[in-house]
């Protein structure tokens, strides 16, 4: 009897898919190596890198960021689609995820990037042509992102229909799916208060690298008066983690994984690029809690 075909769903969760390294580390340790490997958002970014073959370097990479490294990923442009700055973006792809012009077709194992139609709304499985303009396609954050044009199409996240892309995989031809579900824990998160503390007189300035600064900033900072209204910044990350937690819980009780892995990721901001050691560390710890379970289901399919 041939041994069962496993997939692996990597959610969508910007930052806190850093966390996907540290599952696919451990459970590499148990033995266990997804033939199919299907991502949406930063899931597909990190999906890519694994299937490539890449993945130890970008683990080198991404524990080495700092934020003002993060920083300079975001930018201000007069002719307004998105803040990432493309070609840093595409360099980074290029030098730590795969080659830029390789095909999703050459990957010794099937690999899909889930991206949504921004005219539609319909779900878009990205499994064939080149895998840089697939991985941008499931990553387009909106707001953060441009739209991505794929066969007169315009593609946005991926996370917007399909955060955790369970059913992707079973499509693909997976007989046991191990999902990762990164938004479980997140609703209200940018929301809680900590005690303020006090802060030194700042010295405006008025040039446009004085605006920059500022907004680049405000990325990743919050104000601690509870009675202000929350930044655009947190707003915008408030939304996101409500809208994929709510979509997260109807796809999954709808299309169950055998193996569904939380990790505990409430503490790490949408875009804290830079805290990429505890996301890893979190992502082989909710492996290990999972541990017996996960040895139990394949006792039973093997």
């Amino acid at each position: 009897m041939p041994h069962p075909t496993i997939g692996l769903a990597l959610g969508s969760g910007s930052s806190r898919g850093w966390a996907h390294i540290g599952v696919i580390q451990a459970l590499a340790k148990l033995g266990i190596e997804p033939a199919i490997v299907c991502g949406t958002s930063i899931g597909a970014v990190v999906g890519a890198s694994y299937v490539a073959g890449n993945m130890g370097k970008l683990e080198q990479w991404a524990c080495a960021l700092s934020k003002g490294e993060t920083s300079s990923f975001f930018e201000f442009a007069t002719s307004f689609t998105g803040f990432v700055n493309k070609e840093r973006f595409d360099r980074f792809l290029t030098n730590n995820v795969t080659e830029a012009e390789r095909a999703i077709e050459e990957f010794p194992k099937r690999y899909a990037a889930v991206a949504t139609n921004l005219k539609n709304g319909r779900e878009v499985w990205l499994n064939k042509g080149p895998v840089h303009k697939a991985i941008w396609a499931s990553a387009a954050l909106p707001g953060l992102f441009p739209a991505v044009n794929h066969d007169g199409h315009w593609l946005v996240d991926g996370g917007l229909v399909n955060p955790v892309p369970v059913s992707v995989c079973r499509a693909l031809g997976a007989d046991v799916v191990i999902a990762v579900n990164l938004n479980g824990d997140l609703v209200g998160r940018h929301f809680e208060k900590t005690q303020p503390t006090p802060k030194p007189p700042k010295t405006k300035d008025n040039s446009f690298t004085g605006f920059i600064r500022e907004y680049t900033e405000a990325l990743f900072s919050s104000d601690d008066d509870a009675d202000q209204p929350p930044n655009i910044f947190d707003a915008i990350a408030g939304s996101i983690n409500i809208v994929q937690d709510r979509i997260t819980r109807s796809r999954l009780a709808g299309d169950p994984p055998d193996v569904l892995l939380s990790p505990k990721l409430a503490h790490i901001g949408l875009l804290e690029f830079h805290r990429a050691g505890e996301a890893i560390l979190e992502g082989s710890n909710s492996v290990m809690r999972m541990e017996e379970e996960i040895l139990h289901v394949f006792d039973k399919v093997f």
